[in-house]
């Protein structure tokens, strides 16, 4: 036997139906908090203010970098 029921109803009639709470207003909270909080971090997401985070640490990560290039190009000894 198969038997097929189709109800046609609105999420927040099928939430109140199957007992769920309504998370309505918890929801907007959310989303009015992320909002406000991506708004307060999207001047970190400039290139300008990106450059510079990444140049202040600069100096000595451009050292590392370069000794590293130099130890990379230099030719393999066979030491016998």
């Amino acid at each position: 036997m198969k038997v097929n029921i189709e109800i046609e109803c609105t999420p927040e009639e099928a939430r109140a139906f199957m007992g769920l709470p309504d998370v309505t207003s918890l929801n907007n909270q959310m989303v009015e908090e992320m909002s406000k909080r991506m708004a307060a971090n999207v001047g970190a997401m400039e290139p300008e203010a990106l450059m510079k985070n990444w140049m202040s640490v600069g100096g000595e990560w451009q050292k590392q970098m370069m000794d590293m290039m130099k130890q990379a190009s230099k030719p393999p000894s066979f030491k016998s």
